[in-house]
């Protein structure tokens, strides 16, 4: 196919599908810097804070393929509607909760199902409904560049409206923002059937989907490894920002740590979605797990400096979110875009229980022993675990009896 016959990129689509992912990757990524601050008014310990930010990981994981499946038929747009609705409710019951059960459902239940609605399972399904084939793992790697570019933005944001009107003015604030959602997600309507993509799509019930995908070595591989994303990333981003208070790094550093974090994830994330459609998804997935695994060593090895923070962040940040389109992309190449929102939705829901246990377990041991180290080593091990999972994974489409693969 020559350039001037290569259909274009449907750009209003990933736009508005990118600054949904801005809004609603955004705020949960800077929920590190809301901890101490609630908790020293609050009185609560780093467990209570930690368990909810478990539960938001938690059901943001068990709602996804439902939300993914709701979308996959009745639309993204309407689903995407509900996710700023929920996130608005959840912010403005976390900013006024006086017991922990308030936290729990509010920052923890609400939210979680809102980041559920708002996720990359919901929004890149859309996009793979309308590029071609070529064009998928780029359009993954700008809708997951857009997730880090919320990071990147909301980390200096939250922070700022914290010093200047405190933690919990400055949720409510967030939560007004969260409104822009539903007026974003217009261009995004329509579901499974619709789209530039539709005619090529494999025909099969949702039963039928599901019995395809668990019989299927690779994507069992795949839901497998990406557990470990889920743990590595999470406990980062709840408890990173007090990790670096217990070291005796300056404040501040946080701040610049989880805004370096978010802006080298964007680069690896457009750089993800240009390797992945040119090189092996598997390998490039088993060298990023290694990679991480690599940079947390040496982080807790060398002295830990501002300086070594801010270069841990920047490499880290490089290889945060790079997993999304090459783990997205193999489940568009093994089993198309029909049922993209339900099977995508299904490997989050793995990442999502690594986060829970992540954020939990972050919280929980050092609450018992005073220290993150073991949560930190446990990470490691698992990215080396992650990576020979991924190895073996075969990137192609499943057998079918009959034609029609997107």
């Amino acid at each position: 196919m020559n350039t001037a016959s290569r259909p274009a990129m449907p750009w209003l689509i990933i736009l508005a599908g990118s600054l949904i992912a801005v809004m609603t990757f955004g705020p949960r990524s800077a929920m590190g810097f809301f901890q101490l601050p609630m908790l020293a008014d609050r009185g609560w310990d780093r467990s209570t804070f930690g368990l909810a930010m478990a539960f938001q990981n938690l059901f943001w994981g068990i709602s996804q393929p439902f939300f993914g499946a709701l979308a996959d038929k009745y639309g993204t747009g309407r689903v995407l509607i509900s996710s700023g609705v929920l996130y608005a409710a959840g912010l403005v019951m976390m900013a006024n909760a006086t017991a922990p059960i308030w936290l729990h459902i509010g920052g923890g239940v609400l939210i979680g199902l809102a980041i559920g609605a708002g996720s990359f399972s919901v929004i890149l399904s859309a996009f793979a409904r309308n590029v071609t084939p070529e064009q998928r793992s780029m359009a993954f790697g700008i809708g997951t560049a857009a997730g880090s570019a919320g990071m990147f933005l909301f980390a200096p944001l939250s922070q700022g409206f914290i010093s200047a009107f405190g933690w919990s003015d400055s949720l409510v604030i967030i939560a007004v923002m969260m409104l822009v959602v539903p007026l974003l997600a217009f261009p995004l309507r329509g579901n499974a059937q619709s789209g530039t993509q539709s005619g090529n799509q494999y025909q099969q019930t949702i039963a039928e989907a599901l019995k395809e995908a668990f019989a299927h070595k690779s994507y069992l591989l795949l839901t497998t490894g990406f557990f470990v994303c889920g743990f590595q990333v999470a406990f980062i981003t709840a408890h990173f920002p007090a990790y670096l208070g217990d070291i005796g790094i300056e404040a501040s550093y946080a701040v610049i740590a989880m805004a370096l974090i978010g802006f080298f994830n964007i680069i690896g994330s457009l750089a993800a979605g240009w390797i992945g459609q040119r090189y092996s998804k598997p390998y490039f997935l088993a060298f990023i797990y290694i990679g991480r695994s690599i940079t947390v060593t040496l982080f807790l090895l060398l002295p830990q400096t501002p300086l070594s923070v801010v270069i841990f962040a920047a490499v880290i940040g490089l290889l945060w979110l790079s997993t999304v389109p090459p783990t997205n992309g193999l489940v568009a190449i093994m089993f198309g875009t029909r049922h993209l929102g339900l099977l995508g939705g299904l490997v989050f829901l793995s990442h999502q229980i690594g986060s829970f246990l992540g954020v939990w377990m972050g919280g929980y041991l050092y609450d018992h022993f005073g220290t993150y180290d073991q949560v930190w080593w446990l990470g490691v091990g698992l990215g080396i675990f992650a990576a020979v999972v991924h190895w073996p994974i075969r990137e192609k489409a499943v057998e079918r009896p009959a034609l029609g693969m997107a």
